[in-house]
């Protein structure tokens, strides 16, 4: 999904995705371990310039004024309701949690899961596509002084990594063993314009 709808959708728009908020999320007993979660709500219009139903190439232009064609694939269902004047309106949702797990907990099957929707025929054009990708790691080394947390995956392979906020690094010590779930939902959906 991150290489074809999201991507495409974001060039068209040069949408820029705003750091969000990180939120630590600590259970009310004292025994839990800590976990964080991190997310950001992007939303943007976009103005149908032109359209060609036949070759189905459609051109949208953006917020700042920046245009872009793209061939609506087959999966766009009820593309002749689309007219030049009306409104694409884009919502692109991301997220990134972080849990330690409780001695002794075994780790949670990791894997990717993508899910999508959209209109029926004859409805307003509008549809969404998600997808949530859930990784296990061990820290192996944490680094203070450079504010980086070595991690190895259940693959075996290991990877540094600077926290957005490294003050979480006292909340955690080497041998932790955490979960990283990844989550992204873009939907799109059709505003008629107005009849003069």
């Amino acid at each position: 999904m991150r290489k074809n709808a999201f991507a495409l959708l974001a060039g068209l728009l040069v949408l820029s995705i705003a750091a969000g908020g990180w939120a630590a999320e600590q259970a009310a007993k004292k025994a839990e371990p800590p976990s964080w979660k991190t997310s950001s709500l992007v939303e943007e219009t976009a103005k149908v310039e032109a359209i060609d139903q036949k070759t189905r190439m459609v051109t949208l232009k953006g917020p700042k004024g920046n245009s872009v064609t793209f061939k609506a694939s087959e999966e766009v269902r009820n593309l002749a309701q689309v007219s030049v004047g009306d409104d694409v309106k884009f919502s692109y949702y991301e997220s990134i949690a972080v849990r330690v797990l409780k001695k002794g907990e075994a780790f949670p099957p990791s894997g990717e899961s993508t899910a999508m929707a959209r209109a029926k025929p004859g409805e307003k054009p509008a549809g969404v596509v998600g997808s949530q990708t859930s990784v296990n790691a061990t820290i192996t080394a944490i680094d203070k002084k450079a504010k980086t947390a070595t991690l190895k995956g259940e693959d075996g392979k290991s990877v540094t990594v600077t926290p957005l906020r490294p003050e979480k690094l006292n909340e955690v010590k080497v041998g932790d063993r955490l979960v990283i779930t990844y989550t992204e939902a873009i939907a799109v959906s059709l505003e008629k314009a107005a009849k003069k």
